[in-house]
């Protein structure tokens, strides 16, 4: 005789659906105005020249170049660089 009384999933067994956070464009791609570079939780990566965060700390271009990463007094910095 089977133990399990009923055939629904055990309970808790129920995971949240991903995010698809990370770096949209990488370094030496180009962007245009509009475009998202990264999507982040929190500060990881500050907005440089060219880039502004929405309110969900997300960094999309303003300005049409060339997408650059560097640190800045140890901090993460992606910028646009004019082609």
């Amino acid at each position: 005789m089977a133990h399990t009384k009923n055939v629904k999933a055990t309970k808790g067994n129920r995971d949240s659906i991903a995010k698809r956070l990370g770096v949209k464009i990488y370094g030496g791609s180009p962007a245009k105005n509009g475009n998202i570079l990264i999507r982040q939780r929190g500060m990881s990566v500050a907005a440089g020249q060219g880039v502004r965060m929405g309110h969900d700390y997300t960094l999309y271009a303003v300005t049409d170049g060339i997408v650059n990463f560097k640190q800045r007094r140890g901090k993460k910095l992606v910028e646009i660089v004019s082609h």
